[in-house]
């Protein structure tokens, strides 16, 4: 149909003004987008920086076939959520450790008065009383960033507010014991009874801990009776002591809980002290619970590694109702962490809300198909920090005994002739060897069990050589620890052969003869020797009239060969002591040798241990044969390290291998059956 001209000339005109309206609607659209860019995340005053977001209402023309994007003022548009943790680098400082860059919470940090930067770390720590300002302030980028928060007991220790030790009147505790202890001791016992009597004393061995857990139980005599668990072996020594240190208890007031017949003597309301071994606590924890004990002293606490073990349970039990709890251990965390847990709930029961809670934290804690794993160790700063602030205190030998003289160590590489290997056995170490390496962590430890024992019976011959040879050079007095009883049969068998003069300690002789034994030893001139059971005899015994500690065998817990060496090298000693270890190649020596290393390193990080064998002094026992071997067509003269009889990829070199290949945490997440092989008589 035709139009007229005015018809086409009024559409011209209506065509006009719609695009004349269109191109006014689309300035006034980019107007408003480019000030909604510009319109920061955060107000003027804000610490979150320049981040740029969109406003609430997007334009229909920059997303024309896109859903409208809502974000909320309080949310950081970032592709990847980020999480840190905060944990404590001192008393005063804690640090914080993202999972990722982000710059709004860096701009966050900045604004904290006393931030620092640690150009090693790349991280950012603050002060400790800056903690509740930066949380504050980190909460609205929630929940695109989260930090994970001090846990609510570490706020609690570090708030808490602790009695002066130096302001405690100490004349409550008997005099007698009182006048006996020692400027550092008295220190102790200042701070048990700064922390309400309950407390652990991890002085290392040595160094008197009896005196003072004795000292901080007659402070609070008012709260007994007392209770005092320990092993079997020392149960008499604690009640001499009593006798010896607290003579204002009369002798018919304590009793050694030893058999069934004893249960009428505990139940006397005039009893004042008991004394029992953990086995004994396991079997009779209904009558020790009814005693409604008020002060418990745990001598060697260490043992309570498992929180689920009957006597753990049993002790716990007990102790929930006491006013005061001691603890006493030389070295409270054998191997890891996780093992600390059991002892520091029996100080403080309900700081932790559980043990997942704490291996998460201190372990690194970690789900897998068959439960948590907690063999690992995560924020040792912290966990030594609220350690010594509210759980122990802990002294060294080097810290306290200046005149203690120091103590060495020594690695001595058996004559490779005179072990006892044929054809099979070396290929049957072997064996077991490459099985120990490939087997799974539950299967490690059977797999290790087998290899010991194996090894023991090639090292014997060489172990018997060394020692008459010892017996030729050496005039003053030593121990030989051993653990298998091959091993140490073979040794008792030497020292006959000749002539030698000695005492034997191990898990069957009976405890109200190793007094005599120790005495013997320590008082008479002519006996030179005693032999030892790693397992039965390291800890609670007095021998320091020994010169050199002998280890034939090795104990793949660091803190029990450190216990050992302890036995001489204690208060009361003159002049340094050697401890001295004989080690094999190709036996099941090279691979516990630098796992001992690796343990200790991490007892180191946590505070709770200054020994190390990395400094350990490596020397090769004299060979009958050594000009044979440097003849030998199968070993070359540049095999050895020049000057020496030490070949360069010797045990030495083989456990630094070890060392950079293989990490701690591979080490300690082997389950060591320390219980089952001391009872093993292999």
């Amino acid at each position: 149909m035709a139009c007229s001209k005015e018809e086409i000339e009024r559409k011209r005109l209506v065509a006009l003004q719609k695009i004349k309206n269109k191109t006014s609607h689309s300035q006034n659209d980019s107007t408003s987008s480019s000030a909604s860019s510009g319109t920061s995340f955060a107000s003027p005053n804000s610490s979150i920086g320049p981040m740029r977001v969109l406003n609430k209402t997007n334009s229909p023309i920059s997303h024309p076939y896109v859903k409208k994007i809502q974000i909320k003022d309080n949310q950081v548009p970032v592709s990847k959520a980020v999480s840190g943790t905060v944990y404590l680098v001192s008393e005063d400082r804690f640090e914080v450790n993202p999972s990722e860059f982000c710059i709004p919470l860096i701009n966050i940090f900045k604004t904290i008065p006393s931030k620092s930067y640690d150009s090693k770390s790349k991280l950012w720590n603050f002060s400790i009383s800056d903690y509740n300002d930066l949380m504050i302030k980190v909460n609205p980028l929630s929940p695109h960033v989260v930090l994970g928060p001090l846990p609510p007991y570490v706020l609690k220790i570090l708030k808490e507010k602790v009695l002066d030790p130096n302001s405690i009147d100490l004349s409550p505790i008997e005099a007698t014991l009182r006048n006996k202890l020692m400027p550092f001791q008295e220190e102790g016992v200042r701070f048990g009874i700064s922390r309400r009597g309950r407390c652990m004393i991890a002085d290392d061995m040595g160094l008197g801990k009896t005196f003072q857990a004795l000292a901080i139980a007659s402070y609070y005599r008012h709260n007994w009776p007392l209770l005092i668990v320990t092993t079997s072996s020392m149960r008499q020594t604690w009640q001499s002591k009593i006798h010896e240190l607290l003579p204002t208890v009369p002798m018919m007031n304590i009793v050694t809980l030893t058999t069934g017949k004893d249960a009428q003597s505990v139940a006397d309301h005039q009893t004042e002290v008991v004394i029992v071994s953990y086995k004994i606590t396991t079997m009779h924890t209904d009558l020790l619970k009814s005693k409604q004990f008020g002060v418990v002293i745990i001598d060697e606490s260490h043992y309570l590694k498992s929180h689920k073990a009957q006597c753990t349970v049993a002790l716990v039990s007990i102790a929930r109702h006491c006013s005061r709890v001691v603890l006493l251990s030389g070295t409270p965390a054998l191997s890891r962490p996780a093992e600390l847990y059991t002892q520091l709930t029996l100080i403080e029961p309900k700081l932790f809300t559980s043990y997942t809670e704490y291996g998460k934290r201190y372990c690194a804690g970690k789900q897998t198909n068959f439960g948590w794993d907690m063999s690992g160790q995560s924020n040792l700063a912290e966990l030594q920090i609220i350690l010594q602030k509210r759980f122990l205190i802990r002294r060294t030998k080097e810290q306290v005994l200046t005149k203690l003289e120091e103590k060495t160590r020594e690695s001595i590489l058996l004559d490779e002739s005179l072990l006892e290997f044929s054809k099979e056995n070396q290929q049957g170490l072997q064996e077991m060897a490459e099985a120990y390496k490939k087997s799974k962590s539950s299967e490690k430890h059977a797999a290790l069990v087998t290899f010991f024992s194996e090894s023991a019976k090639i090292k014997i011959p060489a172990i018997c050589k060394y020692l008459k040879q010892l017996l030729k050079e050496f005039e003053g007095k030593f121990l030989v620890f051993a653990h298998h009883k091959n091993v140490i049969d073979a040794i008792c068998l030497t020292l006959d052969e000749t002539g030698v003069h000695y005492i034997c300690i191990v898990g069957s002789t009976p405890a109200h003869t190793r007094a005599d034994l120790v005495d013997k030893f320590q008082y008479t001139p002519s006996c030179r020797c005693g032999v030892l059971s790693i397992t039965a005899a390291s800890s609670g015994l007095t021998l320091t009239a020994a010169d050199l500690v002998l280890f034939a065998e090795l104990h793949w817990n660091p803190g029990i060969l450190t216990q050992a060496e302890s036995r001489a090298h204690r208060l009361g000693r003159q002049g340094g002591v050697c401890a001295r270890y004989l080690l094999a190649r190709g036996t099941a020596d090279d691979h516990m040798w630098p796992m001992l290393q690796n343990k200790l390193s991490v007892l180191n990080n946590v505070g709770l241990s200054r020994d190390t064998f990395e400094d350990t002094a490596m020397k090769h026992q004299e060979s009958r044969n050594n000009i044979i071997q440097y003849l030998s067509p199968k070993i070359n003269k540049n095999d050895y390290i020049p000057g020496t009889n030490i070949r360069k990829d010797s045990l030495a070199q083989e456990s630094n291998r070890d060392r950079q290949t293989n990490t701690v945490d591979q080490f300690l997440q082997d389950e060591e059956g320390d219980e089952l092989l001391a009872t093993m008589d292999l």
